[in-house]
Formats: structure tokens, sequence, C-alpha cells
């Protein structure tokens, strides 16, 4: 028998997404960690933040008698640093600005996309074999500017967003009814944002449809709760949130590591019978779609109510125009 080979996971982001993503990696033993971030400079002196943020990982691994490796690695903005990402399995992109006082959107985009040209040119570079689960916001965006800059196939980039969001409109489905969220089946696509299109034509609690558990209003009040959850966390912590976003990127990684074939909605790439179908062309969109060893393999086609379809229309069009808008100031 040859030599077991633990898969690897590089984060580039060592924030409070990636450090999380790597906890949840640590704890479930799926793979050998590799985290990538800035220093953090002061004034006095520079501290390698990733690298204690590894070792103390490693050290939680070690108490819970797991057997993972956990490395951390400085790297520069001009992208130096990134030659041990070399045959990782799988690759997280967290890095990112947030939108900070002042700054207008195109600044957030420029910014993003120039960090995102960065990490994507190191993956092709030293992991061109990867997988790659784009999570820096605006999400749909970026993982459209990743896939060009990549050259990747479009089955090895996937943006994080529907799963986050699922997450969310299960829990409070759940704490409506009071039922157990394995009892709920719903999905949410299109963008991660305001326009994101939660299907309830399909979602039901234990076979039951969502219409006939709720009344209109309330289903309403659970749907826009879902659409500015990420809104709700922010206003209660004063940041973004971690746990949850972690928790979805590690439910992709455990998909592609283990092969589950597990159906859940990312941002892929649409072309052909599937853009045709969902009539949205050369665009990075949230769909259910089959999670495999090797990405995403087969978008799912599901018939939209024309309520539904009039939401997917907004949405199509508000990721649209982030690309669009990538494209004029020539970012890609």
């Amino acid at each position: 028998m040859g030599e077991y080979k633990r898969p690897t996971v590089s984060i580039v982001g060592a924030g409070n997404v990636g450090e999380h993503v790597a906890n949840l990696i640590a704890i479930k033993e799926l793979a050998n960690i590799k985290l990538f971030d800035l220093p953090r400079k002061t004034e006095d002196r520079t501290f390698e933040v990733v690298k204690g943020k590894a070792l103390d990982i490693k050290q939680m691994a070690a108490a819970l008698g797991v057997d993972v490796d956990i490395k951390g690695y400085n790297v520069t903005p001009d992208g130096q640093g990134y030659e041990p990402m070399k045959d990782s399995d799988i690759v997280v992109i967290t890095a990112g600005f947030p939108r900070r006082p002042g700054m207008s959107r195109d600044d957030l985009l420029t910014a993003n996309v120039n960090i995102i040209r960065t990490v994507a040119e190191r993956i092709a570079l030293y992991a061109p074999n990867a997988v790659v689960i784009v999570v820096s916001n605006p999400v749909d965006v970026l993982t459209y500017a990743t896939l060009k800059i990549t050259g990747f196939s479009k089955h090895r980039v996937l943006g994080m967003a529907g799963v986050l969001d699922t997450a969310r409109f299960k829990t409070f489905i759940s704490q409506e009814l009071k039922v157990s969220v394995s009892n709920i089946n719903c999905f949410v696509l299109g963008s991660h944002g305001d326009d994101m299109v939660p299907l309830i034509s399909v979602s039901n609690v234990g076979g039951i449809p969502l219409k006939k558990l709720f009344t209109e209003e309330k289903l309403k009040e659970l749907i826009d709760r879902t659409k500015y959850g990420g809104g709700e966390i922010v206003n209660l912590m004063g940041t973004s949130a971690y746990h949850a976003p972690g928790a979805s990127v590690v439910e992709m990684v455990e998909a592609i590591l283990k092969d589950k074939k597990e159906i859940m909605p990312c941002s892929i790439y649409l072309e052909g019978e599937d853009a045709r179908f969902y009539e949205a062309y050369d665009i990075c969109i949230g769909l259910p779609v089959k999670v495999g060893a090797h990405g995403w393999e087969e978008v799912l086609k599901v018939e939209l109510s024309q309520e539904e379809k009039a939401m997917w229309e907004s949405s199509v069009k508000s990721v649209k125009s982030g690309i669009e808008r990538i494209k004029e100031l020539k970012l890609i």
C-alpha cells in the first residue's frame, strides 16, 4: 500500500472568516491547512499574526487529539510568499477590504479585484490543479474575476454565498416553527445580497410546502430577515459574521474532499445550455449544483415561479452590472 497523503487546504486571508475555516477543518480532521496573510505592522514592531493563529489552532488540535498539520505564512501585497501553496487541493480566498467610510463602491471593487488578481495569479502558478472557493465580497463578481484571471475550468471555481444564505433562512424557519433544521429543505439562489432569491416554490418542512405553513406576511418577514441577515449581525456586533460563513465554506470543502456529490447553492459560471435555461449569460451567480471531487459537476434546473423569475431577473441584473463595471474599469 502507498503512503497516505492527507489533502491540503490553503486559506488566503486569516481574518475572522479565514481562521474559523481553518478551525473547523482542523476539528473535523479533513485536511492539512496552510494559512496566508500579511503581517500586521505597528509603530513599534511587526506582528506575524498568521503564524500565531496557525500555532494556536495546531495546539487546539492537539488538545482535541486531532492530527492535522497547520502552518502560517507571511505574504506581501505584491504577491511574494505564496510558494508553500504548491500542490494544494483546495484554495479558499477570504482576503479583501470591507467598505470603509468615504469609500465608493468603485473604490471597493477596484481594491478587492486587485487583491483577487494577485492571489489568483499565485494560485494559477503554484496550485494549478486546485479547486478554488471565493468568499471575498462582492462574491459573485469576484468569483467571475477569479475564474477569468486563473484561466481555470469553470467547474473548479466556486463562490460561497448560497450555502450561507440558505443556512440563515433555515435558522429563521426553524426558530419560527420550533422544528429541527434537519427537517427543513430549502435553497437560496441568485446574488449574495439584497437581490437573493429564496426558492419558496420548492422549499418545504418535512415535505409540507412553506406556503402551507406560513401566511404571506410571515413568509415575507422571514425572507427579508434572510436577505438582510448579514446586516443584522453587523448592527449587533459592529463587524461582519464569521461563524456561519466559516461553517458554510467548510461544508463546501468537505463535499469536495469526500466527493460527496452534495447539492448546494454556489456561485458558478453560466454558459451554454445552463445559461439558456436560466436566461443568464457570461455571469457567475448562485445556483443549485452538485459538488464533488473536481468542484461543481452539474447545474440543477429548477422551474421558477413567476414571482421567483422576477426576483431572479433582478438578481442577474445586479450581478451583471458589477461584472460590466470591472470590465469598464479594465480590472480584468
